[in-house]
């Protein structure tokens, strides 16, 4: 009876006189739900950044532990927990309370989603204000890594999805936040203000993660273009409620934004040697999977990683 009335006031969001604000269901947060169960329910129509691999689960508002949590109390430096919007892998969620996210000892896949309709990635925490969503995000990974004793190389998936409106990636609205380098060098500048305790974990953890983690933009046309390619009808769904959540949560107005890139190039990062430094533009791939990866190129850390495994 509860679950029934939930389900009536939900669908008063699309009417003339709703009794929630249509934002509540129509936003990019039961998007991406709804688009990662329907990848999850539909195996056959092949890889996509958003697809459970076999045997993987998936879990929305996941919380991803720090490796700068509080060492004590009123710690100027520490930070919480992160926020996900999706996770897809092998892991379990609640050791801890409901959300908390724990790899699995043999996991093969951990992708970290982050929707995004109108708003920016989000600025940094309270004692690090440069500190911002992407590199944040990617400190967490490793640190998820890390507690499972699973190094990135030994995943067959390490991505970090960014999915937003196909003319704000075009507009290059996160391209800055995404570049591989610049997540380094926060992070990089994060563990300094450690004077050295959290050396072992950047060297160890955290330079291999981002090295090896998949950094992706995908638009919601393209995910929903992947869809409709296997079901045409639920497609249809997909992109009348996403013309919802672009309607109601279109902004008021117009911010201008400061141009991250304007000044000299930062110097190259010898950690990212022989890798891209910009995030990858993901491309809706249907009709039969993304196909047999590329080789990876040498990388001694992975081979060192590697050898310490045996």
């Amino acid at each position: 009876m509860i679950l029934d009335r939930i389900a009536s006031l939900l669908r008063t969001c699309d009417g003339n006189a709703p009794t929630l604000p249509p934002t509540q269901l129509f936003n990019e947060n039961w998007l991406l739900r709804l688009m990662i169960d329907w990848h999850a329910t539909h195996p056959d129509a092949g890889p996509y950044p958003m697809a459970p691999m076999p045997g993987a689960t998936w879990f929305a508002e996941a919380w991803l532990p720090s490796a700068f949590l509080p060492r004590f109390r009123k710690d100027r430096l520490a930070e919480s927990w992160t926020h996900a919007d999706g996770a897809v892998g092998h892991f379990s969620t609640g050791s801890r309370g409901w959300a908390d996210l724990v790899l699995l000892p043999e996991a093969r896949q951990l992708t970290v989603i982050e929707g995004k309709m109108f708003s920016r990635l989000s600025s940094g925490v309270r004692n690090a204000p440069w500190y911002d969503q992407a590199a944040r995000t990617v400190a967490c990974m490793a640190e998820i890594l890390r507690r499972a004793d699973r190094h990135p190389v030994e995943l067959d998936e390490l991505t970090y999805v960014l999915i937003a409106p196909r003319r704000r990636i075009d507009d290059g609205v996160f391209a800055d936040e995404l570049a591989r380098g610049a997540i380094l060098r926060k992070v990089r500048r994060r563990v300094e203000d450690y004077a050295g305790s959290r050396d072992d974990w950047f060297r160890e953890w955290f330079v291999p993660t981002v090295r090896r983690v998949e950094l992706l933009c995908l638009s919601w046309e393209e995910a929903i273009e992947a869809i409709a390619f296997h079901d045409p009808e639920t497609g249809q769904e997909f992109d009348a409620f996403y013309n919802r959540c672009l309607h109601y949560n279109r902004p008021q107005a117009v911010t201008v934004l400061h141009d991250l890139r304007a000044g000299p190039a930062p110097e190259p990062d010898p950690e990212l040697a022989d890798l891209d430094d910009e995030p990858v533009r993901a491309r809706a791939q249907v009709g039969g999977g993304a196909g047999p990866a590329p080789p990876d190129p040498p990388d001694p850390i992975r081979d060192a990683a590697i050898r310490r495994k045996g």
